[in-house]
């Protein structure tokens, strides 16, 4: 099973073009990113996409957008900071700013809606709960935290039986995975101060967090 160290492999541009090729592979992805669509609010005026990759997620989004609609999207990868600059060229209701999330996020302002895709595993545990935190403090009162997000099985062989259904065995499972039970999440957002936490999705290892600021 994954463990908590601080293996990160994601400023390789190789890896990240790895897992590009394979994005839309993912088993059942799109009805998780459809389902996480329905809680971000219909108008917002600022948005936050934390891990952005080559803002895939962000992209889904922008559509249900007026154009007064400002975005910012935030990753440190030099391959997906460059494939999300490709993505929005010309667009400027995106703003993309690179940023580690292991370090404490910037006065970015406050926003309408937080949302993150299969990118806060990548953290160890202890600051998982931390950027929890941050993010609820950037939120304005009624926004809303939508984290798609990897978590672990509870026993190792359904982490196995989830690997195998996406084409991975232990030996090649990525070793910047740092997976923590959906249960300790959810109780995580609960103790901050999110209200109506809940899992609104779930299939195997890949669930929807979503809680709101009060």
């Amino acid at each position: 099973m994954p463990t908590n160290s601080p293996v990160n492999l994601w400023t390789s541009a190789g890896h990240a073009s790895d897992y590009l090729g394979r994005a839309d592979s993912i088993p059942h992805r799109s009805e998780g990113e459809a389902t996480l669509l329905e809680f971000v609010p219909a108008n917002p005026r600022r948005i936050l996409d934390l891990g952005t990759g080559d803002g895939r997620l962000l992209e889904l989004v922008k559509p249900a957008w007026s154009t007064s609609v400002e975005a910012v999207a935030v990753d440190f990868s030099p391959a997906m900071l460059h494939a999300a600059g490709t993505r929005f060229a010309g667009d400027s209701s995106v703003t993309i700013v690179s940023h580690n999330l292991d370090h404490p996020l910037p006065a970015w302002g406050r926003f309408d809606a937080v949302v993150s895709s299969f990118a806060i595993h990548h953290l160890v545990h202890e600051r998982k709960r931390v950027l929890y935190g941050e993010i609820h403090d950037l939120l304005n009162p009624g926004g809303v935290f939508c984290n798609l997000e990897h978590v672990a099985s509870p026993t190792r062989r359904l982490h196995e039986e989830f690997l195998h259904s996406i084409g991975y065995t232990l030996e090649t499972e990525d070793p910047s995975n740092k997976l923590l039970d959906l249960e300790t999440q959810l109780r995580w957002l609960r103790e901050i101060g999110f209200a109506d936490v809940d899992c609104h999705w779930k299939w195997r290892e890949l669930a929807l967090m979503v809680g709101r600021r009060l």
